[in-house]
């Protein structure tokens, strides 16, 4: 007999909790907020709606599945299952947060402050769950992720978007080339190099894309192609700056050897969760062969 489904509820603590849980008391946290002009109202309200949601939530998920929870601190932590139904209650970013320790289970993003948050992945309300959660697995969109490799084998995840550069955003030191490029290679100091998918063409990505006044089509969520670019290159007799944007199909890899004590990579914003490279190590980024099952 096989196993009734099992939903996995991730969401993450609230301002208002981590308010209250370094002040130690509502009251405490209450008067540090008006000591700088804000009401711990909004915040303990939002609290409520989050808390709302998450209820009503649990409340439609079928009484013959199985549910589990998990907070978005301890998701390094959780072993998710392949027949798992994974439901996000919270804001876009919590999906990104979950999409690197998934393989295929279909993820449900549901809205808990409707009006503050953009809904490009949460995309549903509470009430819509007890209809979506039997269809789950007819109804996604898979979209794309991106990877970066190092030549240790450390792998990193992310579905908006990858970051490779100094700790701390200094100025970081490498050289960079493509894969099927003939082999050009650029020696290069920057803040950075960026490589972001068509789900991230909404955030950082994007704001990147419209300062460079970039000619590349950004890609839509779906689609197997990236766009990188390089962060402020610097102009020396020993690094150039004729490598600083481009875009990556689905079989191309962008390769970057560190030449720096320590450079970083990490992915939607996460630094926490960051692949270390060390002097000489070498890295490489590219569509990833996972992909997220949103539904839609």
């Amino acid at each position: 007999m096989s196993l009734a489904p099992r939903v996995v509820l991730v969401h993450r603590t609230t301002e208002y909790e981590e308010l209250v849980a370094h002040h130690g008391t509502h009251g405490q946290a209450a008067f540090f907020l008006s000591s700088r002009g804000r009401d711990i109202e909004e915040l303990a309200e939002r609290h409520r709606r989050t808390r709302a949601a998450l209820a009503e939530v649990t409340a439609a998920i079928p009484l013959t599945w199985r549910q589990s929870r998990v907070e978005r601190a301890d998701l390094d932590r959780f072993l998710f299952a392949p027949e798992d139904v994974v439901v996000v209650v919270g804001q876009d970013g919590l999906v990104a947060n979950v999409a690197k320790y998934l393989a295929g289970q279909p993820v449900l993003g549901v809205d808990a402050d409707p009006g503050r948050n953009p809904g490009v992945l949460v995309r549903h309300r509470p009430a819509e769950v007890a209809r979506l959660l039997p269809a789950v697995d007819r109804e996604v969109d898979e979209l794309t992720m991106v990877e970066a490799v190092a030549d240790d084998t450390q792998r990193l995840l992310a579905l908006n978007e990858i970051y490779l550069g100094a700790a701390g955003h200094q100025t970081a030191r490498y050289r960079l080339g493509l894969d099927d490029d003939g082999g050009a290679v650029e020696a290069q100091a920057s803040s950075g190099v960026l490589v972001g998918t068509g789900t991230g063409a909404t955030g950082w990505l994007r704001s990147v894309w419209r300062e460079r006044g970039a000619q590349l089509r950004l890609p839509s969520p779906s689609e197997e192609r990236l766009l990188w670019f390089v962060r402020e290159a610097w102009p020396s007799p020993a690094t150039g700056t004729s490598l600083v944007a481009g875009e990556l199909s689905a079989s191309a890899r962008l390769r970057l050897t560190v030449e720096s004590e320590r450079l970083i990579a990490f992915g939607d914003g996460m630094e926490g969760d960051a692949v270390e490279l060390t002097w000489g190590q070498s890295v490489r980024v590219g569509v990833c062969r996972e992909r997220l099952r949103l539904v839609g």
